[in-house]
């Protein structure tokens, strides 16, 4: 069997893969928070069929090697987490991470999650919580009786009741970081659980060392840029039809190989 039917077999799953990812990322271009994802290629082993530097002959050495390749593939896949554009939603319970950090939330069996999404709301009890209902840790309970709700760039829940303007804490947003977030892994929903790659979760008070400020009023759209994806797009569709043509070429010379015979 010829290694160019194989080696362009490589290709066409690389490229589609790529198609797959570009398409998620299309897909996700009005999602609030969400980070493109963008894949890493590497070419796949290679048999060395005469090695550089073997002997030529007795007083020669082979200046290069003859090695063939086995095609490539998608070894992994990349969060882009640069920062989305914030827009003005006037909600008092939307805000938006400026800088780096995530909002930590607890899920309904117990474990923790992170996510950029900044769509809050206040359930029956006065919990802040997610627009899946999970709560926003640290944010506090806002009583049935306030009559306005302010959050700082730091994170602080504060609420007024009728017939004061005294402000009242209800607690403090907790915003997150790691060491690695690109080991973030992603469950859906805008949500991301903590791995041994990308480390424990740095909880910070938002502003300071190094972490964003979090904004009232605001949320971050997605990072999704379309006229890039579609450039990418185009370009991915190119190189699955351009190793469709070497397996057609493969195709023929087998062919012309079948027919030596008869």
């Amino acid at each position: 069997m010829l290694r160019s039917l194989w080696i362009a077999k490589t290709g066409m799953d690389a490229h589609q893969t790529n198609i797959d990812l570009i398409s998620n990322n299309l897909a996700n271009a009005s999602t609030t928070g969400f980070k493109k994802i963008q894949p890493i290629f590497q070419d796949l082993l290679y048999t060395t069929i005469r090695a550089a530097g073997a002997a030529a002959n007795a007083q020669n050495l082979l200046p290069t090697g003859l090695q063939v390749g086995a095609g490539s593939a998608i070894t992994t896949t990349e969060r882009v987490n640069i920062q989305g554009p914030l827009t003005n939603t006037g909600n008092t319970f939307d805000v938006a991470i400026q800088g780096n950090g995530y909002f930590q939330i607890q899920l309904s069996d117990g474990s923790l999650a992170y996510t950029r999404n900044g769509t809050f709301s206040k359930n029956a009890t006065g919990q802040i919580v997610t627009s899946d209902g999970n709560t926003v840790s640290g944010a506090g309970v806002i009583p049935v009786t306030a009559t306005g709700v302010f959050i700082n760039t730091a994170g602080l829940v504060q609420y007024t009741v009728q017939g004061s303007t005294a402000l009242n804490t209800a607690g403090t947003i907790v915003v997150a970081n790691f060491a690695n977030e690109s080991g973030l892994t992603s469950i859906g929903n805008g949500n991301y659980i903590a791995t041994p790659s990308s480390g424990t979760a740095q909880t910070q008070t938002a502003g300071t060392n190094g972490m964003g400020t979090v904004n009232q009023f605001f949320l971050e759209n997605s990072n999704v840029n379309v006229s890039e994806e579609l450039v990418k797009l185009i370009a991915a569709q190119r190189g699955f039809e351009i190793n469709t043509r070497a397996v057609s070429a493969s195709d023929q010379i087998l062919q012309k190989l079948s027919t030596l015979g008869q």
